[in-house]
């Protein structure tokens, strides 16, 4: 079947981007799965500069799976309140990891599903989850992924997150998702800028990002 303009056009950007940040990552730190849980959950609506930091706090004093399922919510809102909403993300974060302990042995789930059905996670948070610990097809649409692929012209004025994952499943190979999203984190944060304008004259897309055209 021959390729769509956009799947030829989500390919060029694959590789280019590939070219630019072989190395790209996730920037959240984390070595255990459940770590990737939590930081995900705070980093929502709070960078994951900030985020990073405020971790190392909570597990140096909530080291595991069961002293966060055991710890006090006022507790665990105390060291999280920086990431902002700090109540809610405090309580999520003590539900999750009560599941974790009583259901699944202090791992995570490893389906799609299941994660979807902890508290606190959403389609980005599982994606994430999915691609990063589990190496699965996943597309991670946070604020970056949406605004860039708009820009670039990949998908055409969807801000939703579920219906612009739903459009890049139709033109990103499954087995590039989860890479091509890290790396349009890079991408958006050092040349394609949202609270600057954006450094084209820099840019590895500039020559085709429908923006310049």
């Amino acid at each position: 079947m021959a390729k769509t303009k956009k799947q030829k056009l989500a390919l060029e950007v694959i590789e280019r981007l590939r070219e630019e940040y072989p190395d790209a990552e996730c920037t959240l730190d984390y070595d255990q799965a459940w770590k990737l849980l939590i930081g995900v959950r705070l980093a929502a609506q709070c960078t994951d500069e900030r985020v990073n930091i405020v971790v190392e706090k909570l597990y140096e004093k909530f080291p595991d799976v069961d002293a966060l399922a055991d710890a006090d919510v006022a507790e665990i809102e105390e060291i999280v309140r920086p990431c902002g909403l700090g109540k809610s993300k405090a309580r999520d974060i003590s539900a999750c990891m009560k599941i974790l302990k009583e259901q699944y042995g202090g791992q995570i789930p490893k389906t799609f599903d299941e994660l979807l059905k902890l508290p606190g996670v959403g389609r980005k948070s599982a994606n994430l989850i999915m691609g990063d610990v589990f190496g699965e097809p996943a597309i991670v649409t946070d604020t970056h992924c949406i605004r860039l692929v708009n820009r670039i012209g990949l998908v055409d004025g969807i801000k939703e997150p579920k219906k612009v994952e739903m459009e890049l499943w139709k033109i990103i190979p499954p087995e590039e998702g989860s890479d091509f999203c890290h790396r349009l984190v890079y991408h958006g944060r050092e040349v394609c800028t949202a609270r600057t304008k954006p450094h084209c004259d820099r840019c590895c897309l500039a020559d085709i990002c429908a923006k310049k055209i």
